[in-house]
């Protein structure tokens, strides 16, 4: 009899457990989201600075941290619309700022970003630059010569 009651309590106890789930961790690694790399110069990354990320319309921030060793934001948005990227990079003679402000489309992929403006305009300024500096050197001939005289 005893074995048949320690039997039943075990089964009793067996069907109304539970699974306990309370120190496991799930992760889902997907394809998709929303990277920027900023940077001082080609070798040098804006590395461990603040940013916020804010959403369409949002005035509280999506997401706040520090950039990764290589200066890259990542995010994965939730809905389309305009985002802003904010990032306060901390360099040895002061602070400097990016704002990145990046279309994301239905798909919640990105659709397009804005370029900085020497990006947009590299020729014209490259132009502009040759041009100066060929008048600053027929300014300079000129004025050496009339001394001469």
């Amino acid at each position: 009899m005893r074995f048949v009651s320690a039997l039943f309590a075990l089964f009793l106890l067996c069907a109304t457990a539970t699974t306990s789930r309370a120190h496991a961790v799930h992760y889902r690694v997907e394809n998709r989201g929303i990277s920027a790399r900023v940077f001082y110069g080609p070798d040098d990354p804006v590395s461990y600075s603040a940013y916020e990320i804010f959403g369409p319309g949002d005035t509280i921030p999506h997401q706040k941290g520090r950039t990764d060793r290589n200066g890259i934001v990542s995010f994965l948005p939730d809905r389309p619309g305009t985002w802003r990227i904010t990032v306060i990079g901390e360099a040895e003679h002061g602070a400097h700022g990016a704002a990145i402000t990046v279309q994301v489309a239905e798909s919640l992929y990105m659709a397009s970003f804005d370029k900085p403006l020497v990006a947009q305009y590299t020729k014209g300024f490259v132009g502009m630059s040759i041009l100066l500096f060929a008048f600053s050197f027929w300014v300079l001939l000129s004025n050496r010569r009339g001394k001469k005289g």
